[in-house]
């Protein structure tokens, strides 16, 4: 349940956070988005990994840093989490007459497919090179880097698909009406695809995590254990 409440209470700043800099049409959402999900990345880290994002989480999966039995609890608190921080921050912050719910067709549909997949790509790479390696044991520079990441790719394509880069984030921004829910299927879809290529690629390009890890697990033959003895 720590694991759990931790990912609750991260989801729910991250989604707080968006839902109340948009509504409220903050000159600098994008730096305020990054600098929350950095500072909650800190806060949760130790306790629960800090993923606060279902494709993290299915990223985290492949590399093989999580146990499959914890993922719908994970899941289940990220979205509980998005749920409440939407609606709490819809609850306290007024959104604009004008401010209509982003709705894609067409060419721009696919625009916002290809950028949520690249960038939710760039996000779960870096999670897993700076929170996971064995190349990076304590360091102190992950929430920044994690941070970063959402703030670089809020600014290069938030005008594109609304960037969003996490399913669960996708699902507060719907409750809060800020993405009409017609547009939720692309960023399942573009976010989980890009956090898998994700972890493929890192595993790629660390066969000596995985080589180890397979060393560890491998049975020890029964003759050698009988020659010990």
């Amino acid at each position: 349940m720590r694991k759990y409440t931790a990912e609750f209470l991260g989801t729910f700043f991250l989604v707080f956070t968006i839902v109340t800099v948009v509504r409220g049409q903050a000159a600098l959402a994008p730096l305020a988005i990054g600098v929350v999900l950095a500072a909650m990345v800190f806060a949760g880290g130790h306790v629960s990994g800090a993923h606060y994002n279902p494709a993290v989480t299915l990223a985290v999966l492949i590399r093989g840093k999580i146990d499959l039995r914890d993922v719908p609890g994970y899941l289940a608190a990220q979205a509980a989490g998005a749920i409440s921080g939407a609606a709490v921050a819809a609850a306290v912050v007024t959104a604009p007459h004008h401010q209509a719910a982003l709705s894609l067709h067409g060419r721009h549909l696919v625009s916002a497919l290809v950028v949520e997949a690249l960038v939710t790509f760039a996000l779960a790479y870096v999670v897993l090179n700076v929170a996971t390696s064995s190349d990076h044991p304590n360091n102190s520079f992950y929430g920044l880097a994690i941070g970063f990441t959402v703030l670089a790719g809020a600014v290069a394509v938030g005008g594109i698909s609304g960037g969003v880069f996490n399913p669960a984030v996708a699902l507060g921004v719907s409750t809060a009406g800020l993405v009409s829910w017609s547009m939720i299927w692309v960023y399942l879809v573009a976010n989980l695809a890009g956090a898998a290529a994700a972890a493929v690629v890192f595993r790629f390009l660390n066969p000596a995590e995985f080589v180890a890890a397979e060393r560890v697990a491998e049975p020890v033959p029964v003759v050698a254990v009988a020659e010990a003895a």
